[in-house]
């Protein structure tokens, strides 16, 4: 992970401020980032800021809310992902788990739990071509432990290579609740863990996707409110476990879990 990026870092995405914001915001959620780190997440937030000139990858386009909104909001995840597992955030930080993020878009939150977290192994699943091809990059750049496929969620789902492999899923701002299960539960293993950031109606998302949980084979851990350092409202997570193998008919075709949520 000490690999460097050839381009030079934009000047804007080297202010000091953000990145003290970074390491502090990191340590008060248990996961305290070393000089390698930081400098991975500074070179991460250039290639995020060089890309959104050429295509609107993230909304987010200045350091200070990348750092607050993607990079430290993906880092809450860890917290409640630690307690799911029944670990502290350090002995999660020492596991060799493979994580995988479902249309993983500009990387988030995969990329910085990936910087977090360099003893785990990254799948970034994303469909679009111009999004696929920005990962791969930051990828090589980064040199991280991590792979980006270019295929839909559930055409990857039935992959045997992948199915039944993960240890934990994330995705951000992908799909409601009931359609999303639908394309991360047949990624995880038996007891495997789904981490899914969610908004304001995130209880009410649960509770209509929860036949489909059982339905996939997996359960609800619960419903978690976490804070970011720097962001004043409390964000949602969902947690779900893998207990029984989704069965075999699921994901359906791709289209299918968003046009027909399974009730």
């Amino acid at each position: 992970m000490s690999e460097r990026l050839d381009s030079p870092l934009s000047k804007a995405s080297m202010e000091p401020e953000p990145w003290q914001r970074l390491r502090e915001g990191a340590e008060a959620l248990g996961a305290p980032l070393n000089a390698t780190q930081i400098e991975l997440f500074q070179r991460y937030t250039a290639l995020l800021l060089e890309a959104n000139q050429r295509f609107n990858l993230t909304a987010i386009r200045n350091t200070p809310e990348i750092v607050s909104k993607l990079h430290l909001d993906s880092l809450a995840l860890l917290k409640p992902i630690s307690q799911a597992a029944g670990c502290s955030v350090d002995e999660l930080r020492k596991k060799s788990w493979f994580i995988a993020d479902i249309g993983a878009g500009a990387g988030i939150p995969g990329i910085p739990i990936h910087i977090a977290w360099p003893d785990s192994h990254l799948l970034l699943v994303e469909s679009v071509g111009k999004k696929h091809k920005f990962l791969t990059s930051v990828i090589s750049g980064l040199g991280l432990n991590a792979r980006a496929v270019c295929r839909r969620a559930e055409d990857l789902g039935q992959d045997e290579a992948f199915r039944e492999r993960c240890n934990l899923v994330v995705a951000r701002a992908v799909a409601e609740l009931p359609t999303l299960v639908e394309l991360i539960l047949p990624f995880l293993r038996i007891d495997g863990i789904a981490a899914l950031p969610k908004g304001p109606k995130a209880e009410e998302e649960l509770i209509r996707a929860t036949r489909a949980i059982e339905l996939l084979g997996g359960e609800v851990i619960g419903l978690e409110k976490v804070k970011t350092p720097g962001i004043q409202e409390t964000r949602l997570v969902a947690l779900l476990r893998k207990k029984r193998p989704t069965p075999a008919r699921y994901p359906r075709r791709p289209g299918l879990p968003r046009k027909r949520p399974l009730q």
